[in-house]
C-alpha cells in the first residue's frame, strides 16, 4: 500500500470527494482516506503524479508519506488562534450583550450612540472572521467545486449572520438619517455580529478539543517512534563510535551497553545479556541472548555488554515494520464505515436544503425575518458531518494500537471487524496448541531397577539417533542429570522399526511392539506391554519399548505435549461462543486424544497440508472463520479463512497469509484478539449511534420544529452544540485504551452460534500430486516415519536442499511427495533423508 499524506481536509464529505477523485482513475484497485490522520492509503498501478493531480484537482494537497512521523503542528496553530478569537470575542461579547445581560457599564461616548455601538461590533466581528478565514476558504473552495463541506456550513453560518447583522446595520444609519431614534434603538436587537463570531470561535475550540483527542488516539504510533534511539554506538577500528542511527549499515558492528536502546536489527556477535522485547512482543520476561541470537531495534538490553553485527536497518526493522503496520490498519477501511461514508457524501447539501426550506417557512409562519435567518443559521452551525467521518476510523486506530501493545497486529481494519464477528476457530494442532515437538511424558520401568535406570540405558541406545524421538529421550536424561556419556558400539538402526547397540556386553534394542517382541526372549512381560502401549496409545502418546534380548526393561512414551495454556485458551473461546476445531494431519486416534485433553468442540483429522485449505472452504459454509496456524506451512489455510492469524511469529511480523499477526505463541492472544476486535465494534457502534441520533435530534430542533413546545435553539448554542459532537465521538474511542483484552472474567457467556457441524469426508481434499511435464515431481517412498514429528524431520531435511520447492509428507502412506524447481539426483534426495535414520525404498 502506497501512502500519502492529505492536507485540506475538514469533514467526511471531503474524505469522501478525495476517495472519489482517486477511484476515477485508471488502475486504482482501491483507496483509502483516512480524516483521523489526513492520509490516504492506495493499492493500483496508478502514477503518483497523477494521483497528485487527481487529489489536487479535487480541491486539496497531497504529497507523498515518507515516514511515519506524525505532525504536531496542526493543535500548536489552533491553539493560537483559538486565544486571539476569544480576545476579540470577549470584547465583543462586552460591547453587544455585557452592558444589556450583565449590567456592565459602557464608556460614556457610547451613550445613545447605537450606530457607533454596532460598528464597534462589526469591526471585533470582523477580526474574529480574518482569523478564521481558513474556514471562508476552504468553505467557498469547495463551494465551487460544488461538493460542499463542514467548513460551508460554518462559513455560511458565520457569513449569514454578519451579512444580515451589515444589512441591519445600513437599515440603521437609513434610520438615523430619518431621525427615527426609536427604530435605530429596536434594530440594536437585531444584530447577530456575536453570534457570526461566537461560530466560528466555538467550531474552533470544538477542532482544537478534536485534534488533541485524535493526537491521543495515535499514542501507539508514538510509543513505537520513541522506542527506537536516536544514535548508535558503532565499532570502527576497535574503537567505538557514536553516529545517527541513519548512518548505520548492514554488517555494521554495533555495542550495546546494558539499559541502552538497541538502535537496529542485529545478531550478536559478541557477549552474553537479557533483553526486555515487551515492547514488540508484550512478553515482560526478558529473553536471553548469546552468539548467533537475533536482537531488535527497540528492545532494551537489560544486563551485559553485547557487540552486535547490523543485519536490517532503516525501514527494514521489524520495528518499522510493526510502525506501517499499525499506521496501514489506520490507512484502511471497515466495512461497517460504507454507511456513515455513503450519508456524509449528501450529508451537507440536504443540510443547506434543509436551512433554505426552514427560512422559508419561518418566513411564512412569522414574518420576523431576523427570527428565520437565525433558525437557518442554527440548522447550518449545528450539524456535524465530522461525527460521522471519526466515527469508524478513530476506533480503528485505537483499537489497531492496543493490539500493538500487546503483540497482537491487525493489518487492516477489515481484520479488526471480522476477527469480532468470527462463528469457528480452527487452531492448527502442531506448534499451536501443542509445543511442536516430542517430549518424554511417561516412563513405566517394567524389569529395569528404577525409571532413572531406564532412562540411563534409553539414552546411551538413542543419543546417536537423529530421530525426534530419539532426541525427546536424551533431552529428558539431560534435563534429569541423568548421565549418558558412556559410549555404546556396533550401533544400527532399523527405518520403521527401531535400533540396537552393544553396552557393557549387553545388546540393547528400542523401538516398536513388533520389533521388540519378535527380538526378546522375555514373553512373560507381553501382556503388561500390550495393555500399557494401547493405553499409552489411546492417550495420543507414541510408546517406545526398550529391552534387552532376554528382559523387557520398560516403556517410554513420548507425545508433543499441550501449551500450558491451551486448554484454558480454549475454555475462554467457547466462553464467548465460539465453535472451536483442531485441525491436524495425525491420524484419529492420536488427534482424538489431543483434542480431548485441549477440550476442543471438534477433531478434523489425517488432513494433508494442500487439504487444509479445502476444509476451511467447507467450514465456511457454516459460519465465518478464523484459521490460525504458524503462517508458513499453513499459508493456503490462512489466506483462505474469513481470518488468518499467524501465531508465534515472535518479530517475523511480515507474513503475507495473515490479517493477524500474533508476536507469541499463547493461544490466550487468539482470545485476546477476538476480546479487543468485539470491543473495537461494539465502539464503533456506540460512536456511529452518537453521530447519527445527535443529527436527528439537533437538526429538528435547530430548525424550531418543536418551537411551540417551548424549545428554541440560538446559533452559539448549535455551534457549541457542534463543537462537543466530534470531540465526544473521539473521547469515546479512546476508552478502548482501558480494555483489558487478556481479561476473561468480564466476557460474556454467549450462546453459540454452532452448536456442533455436520460430518464431511476429508478424502475429498487430500488430492493427490499428479505428475506432469511442466512441474518436476518425484515419489519418495520411505521407510521408518512413525508419527507427525517424524514427517516434520523429513520435510525439513528435504526442503534445504536447493532445487526443493516443496515437500509433501505422509507417514501414513509411508511417502514423500516432492516438487522440483530444477533437477536434483535421487542420490541427493535419498541421503537428506537417510541422514535423518530412515530408509529410502524408492524414488520414482
Amino acid at each position: 500500500m502506497r501512502q500519502y499524506n492529505i492536507t485540506g481536509m475538514s469533514c467526511a464529505a471531503c474524505q469522501a470527494r478525495v476517495e472519489k477523485a482517486v477511484n476515477s482513475l485508471e488502475g486504482i484497485e482501491s483507496c483509502s482516506v483516512s480524516l483521523l490522520t489526513n492520509s490516504m492509503g492506495v493499492e493500483g498501478s496508478a502514477d503518483d503524479k497523477d494521483i497528485i493531480e487527481a487529489v489536487e484537482k479535487a480541491g486539496y494537497g497531497a504529497s507523498i508519506k515518507e515516514s511515519e512521523g506524525l505532525n504536531e503542528g496542526d493543535i500548536s496553530a489552533l491553539v493560537r488562534r483559538l486565544v486571539t478569537s476569544l480576545i476579540f470575542l470577549l470584547i465583543l461579547m462586552y460591547f453587544s450583550m455585557g452592558h444589556m445581560m450583565l449590567g456592565f457599564p459602557i464608556p460614556a461616548f457610547l451613550e445613545g450612540k447605537h450606530i457607533y455601538h454596532a460598528f464597534i461590533q462589526m469591526i471585533l466581528s470582523l477580526i474574529v472572521m480574518i482569523i478564521n478565514r481558513k474556514f471562508f476558504i476552504s468553505g467557498s473552495k469547495s463551494l465551487l467545486a460544488k461538493a460542499p463541506n463542514m467548513d460551508s456550513l460554518v462559513a455560511l453560518g458565520s457569513g449569514v449572520s454578519f451579512v444580515y447583522s451589515l444589512g441591519v446595520t445600513v437599515l440603521m444609519i437609513i434610520a438615523k438619517n430619518n431621525g427615527n431614534e426609536a427604530a435605530v434603538g429596536s434594530y440594536m436587537h437585531d444584530l447577530y455580529y456575536e453570534s457570526a463570531a461566537m461560530i466560528l470561535t466555538l467550531i474552533t475550540v470544538g477542532k482544537m478539543l478534536e485534534a488533541r483527542s485524535k493526537g491521543k488516539t495515535t499514542d501507539a504510533i508514538k510509543r513505537l517512534l520513541d522506542l527506537s534511539p536516536k544514535t548508535a554506538h558503532l565499532i570502527r577500528d576497535g574503537k567505538e563510535i557514536t553516529v545517527p542511527v541513519e548512518e548505520v549499515k548492514i554488517d555494521d558492528l554495533f555495542a550495546i551497553r546494558p539499559g541502552e536502546s538497541i538502535p537496529v536489527d542485529g545478531i550478536v556477535n559478541e557477549g552474553v545479556s537479557a533483553i526486555d522485547e515487551s515492547a514488540l512482543t508484550g512478553e515482560s520476561i526478558p529473553v536471553d541472548k548469546a552468539l548467533g541470537d537475533r536482537v531488535f531495534a527497540g528492545t532494551i538490553n537489560s544486563s551485559g555488554y553485547l557487540v552486535c553485527r547490523a543485519d536490517r536497518v532503516g525501514r527494514d526493522t521489524t520495528l518499522s515494520q510493526i510502525i506501517r503496520l499499525v499506521s496501514d490498519a489506520a490507512a484502511t477501511k471497515a466495512p461497517i464505515a460504507r454507511i456513515a461514508d455513503r450519508v456524509s457524501g449528501i450529508f451537507v447539501p440536504i443540510v443547506l436544503v434543509i436551512a433554505v426550506i426552514t427560512f422559508i417557512v419561518w418566513m411564512i409562519l412569522k414574518g420576523e425575518p431576523g427570527f428565520a435567518v437565525a433558525r437557518a443559521i442554527s440548522v447550518l452551525v449545528i450539524s456535524c458531518p465530522c461525527a460521522l467521518g471519526l466515527a469508524t476510523p478513530v476506533a480503528i486506530m485505537v483499537g489497531s494500537g492496543v493490539g500493538a501493545k500487546n503483540g497482537i497486529l491487525f493489518k487492516t481494519a477489515v481484520s479488526i471487524e471480522e476477527t469480532g464477528k468470527a462463528d469457528i476457530v480452527v487452531l492448527d494442532k502442531t506448534g499451536t496448541i501443542t509445543n511442536g515437538k516430542p517430549v518424554v511424558t511417561d516412563c513405566v520401568a517394567i524389569k529395569a531397577d528404577s525409571d532413572n535406570k531406564l532412562l540411563k540405558l534409553a539414552g546411551i541406545l538413542e543419543k546417536k539417533s537423529e530421530h525426534p524421538l530419539s532426541k525427546a529421550v536424551t533431552q529428558k536424561c539431560e534435563e534429569l542429570n541423568i548421565d549418558i556419556s558412556d559410549e555404546n558400539s556396533d550401533f544400527e538402526v532399523f527405518p520403521g522399526k527401531g535400533l540396537k547397540c552393544s553396552y557393557k556386553g549387553m545388546t540393547l534394542i528400542g523401538g516398536n511392539s513388533d520389533y521388540i517382541l519378535n527380538n526378546c526372549e522375555d514373553k512373560t512381560s507381553t501382556d503388561e506391554v500390550n495393555e500399557t502401549v494401547t493405553r499409552l496409545s489411546d492417550e495420543g502418546k507414541t510408546p517406545l519399548i526398550f529391552a534387552t534380548y532376554d528382559k523387557i526393561l520398560g516403556i517410554i512414551a513420548v507425545a508433543d505435549t499441550l501449551r500450558q495454556d491451551s486448554v484454558e485458551a480454549i475454555k475462554q473461546l467457547k466462553k464467548m461462543g465460539l465453535y472451536v476445531v483442531m485441525l491436524t494431519g495425525d491420524n484419529a486416534r492420536t488427534a482424538k486424544a489431543t483434542g480431548a485433553e485441549a477440550g476442543v468442540d471438534r477433531v478434523i483429522a489425517g488432513v494433508y497440508p494442500d487439504g487444509k485449505s479445502g476444509v476451511i472452504e467447507e467450514l465456511k459454509k457454516f459460519g465465518k472463520v478464523i484459521m490460525v496456524g504458524d503462517g508458513i506451512n499453513d499459508a493456503p489455510a490462512l489466506a483462505g479463512a474469513d481470518t488468518g492469524m499467524a501465531i508465534g511469529a515472535g518479530t517475523d511480523v511480515a507474513i503475507d497469509s495473515a490479517e493477524v499477526v500474533l508476536m507469541n505463541s499463547s493461544v490466550k492472544d487468539v482470545a485476546a484478539a477476538v476480546r479487543l476486535s468485539r470491543a473495537t465494534l461494539k465502539n464503533i457502534y456506540e460512536n456511529l449511534f452518537w453521530a447519527f441520533i445527535y443529527n436527528m435530534i439537533g437538526i429538528p430542533l435547530a430548525a424550531g420544529v418543536f418551537y411551540n413546545a417551548g424549545l428554541k435553539l440560538s446559533p452559539m448554542i448549535g455551534a457549541a452544540a457542534m463543537s462537543l459532537s466530534s470531540f465526544c465521538v473521539v473521547s469515546n474511542a479512546l476508552r478502548l485504551n482501558m480494555c483489558r483484552i487478556h481479561d476473561a472474567t468480564r466476557d460474556r457467556t454467549k450462546k453459540k452460534t454452532l452448536e456442533s457441524i455436520p460430518e464431511f469426508d476429508i478424502s475429498q481434499f487430500n488430492k493427490e500430486i499428479k505428475k506432469e511435464s511442466k512441474v518436476m515431481v518425484k515419489t519418495m517412498n520411505i521407510e521408518g516415519m512413525m508419527c507427525a514429528h517424524c514427517e516434520a524431520s523429513v520435510k525439513k531435511a528435504l526442503e534445504s536442499i536447493d532445487g526443493v520447492s516443496e515437500a509433501i509428507v505422509s507417514h501414513e502412506k509411508n511417502n514423500a511427495v516432492v516438487t522440483l524447481s530444477k533437477e536434483v539426483s535421487n542420490d541427493v534426495l535419498k541421503d537428506a533423508v537417510e541422514a535423518k535414520d530412515y530408509k529410502v525404498l524408492s524414488v520414482e
